[in-house]
């Protein structure tokens, strides 16, 4: 059979940190408390961004998303937050509009400063923790501490939005990646990883993502050879020994970012494309009881304006650098006490 010549572009190398913020004027804070095993993740933009999200999980949590719309009339954000619990964690935003009020950051009307601080939350109350908070959930408090933390180095696994999170069998967590294309505009990833799927095939320590790995950047494992006969089974969070499945316990909440000059319905495209990643990392992903949602982020620092066959790129950076980060989350867990889920270093035996 005959086939048809087709070229191909180099698909381009990880940042000097393979982390979100290899994408210019982008800082990202964590807190955590672990004794609730919970956590908030700030992504703060350094000036206002260009944003927008795209939700394809049955069960979402979220804040301020409907201003993100493409055809609606604010066109920038000043900070993105990933928070766990559940409807509690919403409260993070407002700690983390507080900080941004305090220095005068914001959508300014009639001598006003209005922080536009989107926010996602994941279930991570039944992981092991302590949840009797009192009157009011920590989560507030948590947003400021997180914001205030924003760095362009921070720590990924057991912390922030990721300190409580969970996939089917093992913990787990918060996850980085970035990638820099051949024309030099940069992408990152950044993701609180609890889905109610696996991220590893089958019984085995080897991840989905693999294709997409950067120098053994969660363990340089591959994929398993011959792939093993239970690689399409479903595993379930909490499905187990009988447990029945808490609806919307899970989801999976993330950022993808550029530096590259996008237009709203841009942005929108890049969050729905990144979504391939979690397609590519969790088995399944994108169930009724996962809220599966991504913002994307163009900061526009670059000054590139991406022609068609470069967007084309964009696009696909953004679902492998999803994809990596994904792993990344659950290859970096740590333990902690009163864990319900091991680590993943715990199969490499």
């Amino acid at each position: 059979m005959a086939h048809s010549k087709v070229s191909s572009r180099r698909a381009g190398i990880s940042g000097p940190r393979n982390l979100i913020t290899d994408v210019a004027d982008l800082r990202v804070g964590n807190a955590q408390d672990d004794y609730i095993k919970t956590g908030v993740t700030a992504i703060l933009c350094d000036r206002a961004t260009t944003a927008a999200v795209q939700v394809l999980g049955g069960a979402p949590g979220a804040r301020e998303t409907d201003l993100l719309e493409p055809h609606n009339t604010v066109q920038t954000v000043n900070a993105i937050v990933l928070s766990g619990g559940s409807a509690f964690g919403l409260d993070a935003a407002s700690g983390v509009q507080a900080f941004l009020r305090e220095r005068k950051i914001g959508f300014e009307a009639a001598g006003h400063y209005i922080p536009i601080v989107p926010s996602a939350i994941l279930f991570d109350m039944h992981n092991g923790g302590v949840k009797d908070w009192g009157r009011y959930p920590p989560y507030r408090d948590l947003g400021y501490q997180a914001v205030e933390n924003a760095r362009e180095d921070f720590d990924l696994g057991s912390c922030g939005a990721g300190a409580g999170a969970l996939v089917a069998g093992l913990k787990g967590g918060l996850g980085s990646s970035s990638h820099i294309l051949p024309n030099g505009i940069s992408m990152g990833a950044l993701v609180a990883v609890n889905a109610v799927g696996s991220v590893t095939v089958g019984n085995t320590p080897h991840f989905w993502a693999a294709p997409f790995e950067q120098a053994n950047e969660f363990g340089g494992l591959g994929y398993p050879s011959p792939m093993p006969a239970d690689a399409t089974d479903l595993r379930i969070k909490f499905r187990e020994g009988g447990t029945a499945l808490p609806p919307a316990a899970n989801t999976t909440i993330g950022v993808v970012a550029t530096d590259a000059v996008l237009t709203k319905a841009q942005a929108k495209r890049l969050a729905i494309a990144a979504h391939d990643g979690y397609s590519r990392a969790i088995w399944p992903a994108h169930t009724p009881f996962d809220g599966d949602l991504i913002f994307a982020l163009a900061t526009g620092a670059s000054g590139i304006e991406p022609s068609v066959e470069d967007f084309i790129d964009l696009c696909a950076a953004a679902a492998s650098s999803m994809a990596r980060a994904v792993a990344r989350g659950v290859y970096l867990a740590q333990p902690k006490d009163n864990d319900l889920f091991p680590c993943w270093n715990t199969l490499k035996s």
